[in-house]
């Protein structure tokens, strides 16, 4: 259960329209300044004030195929300086303290390209909307908060539920990856045959390995935690009948594996395929996947 106190930060809940849409003189956009530092004191306060120190990571992601932010992102996603290159350290469930948390805010704010929910179970969450909006939860009264937020030039107005609160109803992965998904795996590598493991360790970061008896454990053991797996048959070695059975009109993964071992994919759209004969060239093995999670 979410906390049972919400509050929408940001301008003058006046200057909305009667579909709640912001029609005042102030940015949408992170000021990068006062305003942004407004946001982030505004949130340090409510976290005080709810005995908060530490927050855990949820659902984060990266910059993917299609950006709805306001701004572009930037090299890194906003997350150099607190996590190593690799993203080490960002993952579901990763607990950080409060000043990384609000560092996560400033990136948000910014549209850099890296988006989480920021909460501790059910008793304090931070969100950061698409449209700039921030929305702090407590199961504590925070009346020296919204005061402090007020007096920073925002408004933390009272709401019944975060619109970025988690969606449990339908969950993306309905299987635990446990022993029996593992041994299911292992049976099918005793075919014998390889398989194509998608490991979606961030939304829009993925990383992809070529499953065989010898190198299951091993693979298994340097997943990153919580991350969300897919088995697909193996890449097909030849490369030109893959292209050649490219769907016309249909934005396709396509991946391929390069002659050093290295595999990647790409996002295309039906209307450049005719670029995948370069990004192919090269290639020794390859498939396309569908995009819509009903044909997966």
């Amino acid at each position: 259960m979410p906390p049972s106190l919400a509050y929408r930060i940001k301008y003058n809940p006046a200057d909305r329209d009667e579909r709640g849409h912001y029609n005042g003189a102030e940015d949408t956009m992170s000021d990068h300044g006062p305003v942004e530092a407004a946001y982030l004191e505004g949130i340090a306060a409510f976290a005080q004030k709810s005995g908060i120190d530490r927050l855990e990571i949820r659902e984060p992601e990266v910059t993917g195929f299609v950006n709805f932010g306001l701004e572009a992102p930037v090299d890194g996603h906003g997350l150099a300086g607190l996590f190593p290159p690799d993203h080490t350290g960002y993952y579901d469930g990763a607990e950080v303290s409060v000043p990384v948390a609000l560092e996560l805010v400033r990136a948000m704010l910014r549209d850099q390209g890296a988006w989480c929910r920021l909460e501790q179970q059910d008793t304090f969450t931070v969100h950061v909307g698409w449209d700039q909006y921030v929305y702090v939860c407590s199961d504590q009264p925070c009346e020296a908060a919204i005061v402090r937020t007020r007096e920073l030039g925002l408004f933390a107005e009272p709401i019944t539920s975060s619109p970025y609160a988690a969606d449990l109803e339908e969950p993306e992965a309905t299987q635990a990856a446990d022993e029996e998904f593992w041994e299911q795996v292992r049976a099918e590598l005793a075919a014998p045959q390889m398989l194509l493991l998608e490991e979606t360790y961030l939304r829009n970061a993925t990383r992809w390995h070529r499953l065989t008896e010898n190198n299951l454990d091993t693979v298994r053991a340097a997943l990153g935690p919580r991350a969300l797996l897919t088995v697909w048959p193996d890449l097909d070695p030849d490369v030109d009948a893959v292209l050649a059975a490219l769907p016309e009109d249909e934005s396709v993964d396509f991946v391929r594996e390069a002659a050093n071992g290295t595999i990647r994919h790409v996002t295309v759209d039906g209307p450049h395929h005719q670029q995948l004969a370069t990004l192919a060239a090269g290639a020794r093995a390859a498939c396309t996947l569908p995009l819509a999670v009903d044909e997966r």
